[in-house]
């Protein structure tokens, strides 16, 4: 979803997804929506119990 679909879906502008996304990535450490995705299953799968 590009920033303008989601702007869109959310009453907002473009700009301001923009903006978040820009702030979300530098606290995780990434650069693009395909890192923050591959981050974020990571964590996901570090949480899980083993059984």
């Amino acid at each position: 979803m590009s920033n303008k679909e989601v702007a869109a879906e959310l009453f907002l502008s473009s700009k301001t997804v923009q903006y978040h996304l820009t702030r979300v990535y530098a606290k995780f450490g990434v650069r693009s929506r395909t890192e923050l995705a591959v981050h974020y299953n990571t964590e996901a799968d570090e949480a899980l119990p083993e059984n």
